[in-house]
């Protein structure tokens, strides 16, 4: 159970584990103004009123089609008609691949900690609900795919968080077994997913969280650099 920590005090909580998952958004990466700016521009097409970025923060988390019907119905429990989001989503998927990391950044400690967990022969590896087709050049493009492998986008199996399902299938990749990982995220289907399969789960503190308390979820910790992950992994 997670424990409210002062910013960058060390985590009360440690692990052996061999193999390292990282979500993608709100994690790794700050893709927010690329992501709300590419829904903008398919409002603009369709005639309609572009969202606010920091309203539309909120509904990033559950994969981009989800975005898109918030986005469409300006609500996050929104549905918008069948036939509208067969001409939005496609659009969307346009309008994002020409913007995938024009206002995108890396968050701070990002790169050093991915170094940092090879360094200390740990396996390092993605799993998001971002499609595949979206995620790879965006890490590519940002410097961290060759410290990734593998990575699984939410098209890439038949089930995404917050089922286990992606989270198993790494596990396996790597021979090990769940409760040896440790998945560090930002979202409430990042904590059902670990959680699920019995994997430890940290989650940090400035991601995309929903306006959900972090600390109330449970996680094992919650933190507010990533390079607090260094302080999580006991040395073998």
């Amino acid at each position: 159970m997670s424990q409210p920590n002062p910013a960058n005090s060390a985590p009360l909580f440690r692990t052996p584990a061999q193999g390292i998952l990282f979500d993608l958004d709100g994690t790794l990466i700050d893709s927010a103004p690329d992501l709300v700016g590419a829904c903008n521009d398919m409002l603009k097409v369709l005639g309609r009123e572009p969202v606010a970025l920091e309203t539309a923060r909120s509904w990033i988390g559950n994969g981009a089609r989800r975005l898109v019907e918030r986005a469409l119905t300006g609500d996050f429990d929104g549905e918008p008609p069948l036939n509208l989001m067969a001409t939005a989503y496609p659009l969307f998927e346009k309008c994002y691949q020409k913007n995938l990391y024009r206002d995108s950044v890396m968050y701070a400690g990002a790169l050093e900690t991915l170094a940092q967990c090879h360094a200390l022969d740990r396996r390092v590896g993605c799993v998001t609900n971002k499609p595949g087709g979206f995620t790879r050049p965006l890490l590519q493009a940002m410097g961290l795919s060759s410290y990734l492998d593998p990575v699984i986008g939410g098209n890439d199996l038949s089930r995404k968080k917050p089922d286990p399902l992606p989270l198993q299938y790494v596990a396996g990749q790597w021979g090990l077994t769940p409760d040896e990982c440790l998945l560090v995220g930002d979202s409430v289907s990042d904590f059902h997913a670990a959680r699920a399969c019995g994997m430890p789960v940290v989650l940090v503190s400035y991601g995309y969280s929903q306006g959900l308390d972090l600390y109330e979820l449970g996680p094992d910790a919650v933190i507010d650099s990533l390079t607090q992950v260094l302080e999580i992994i006991e040395s073998s």
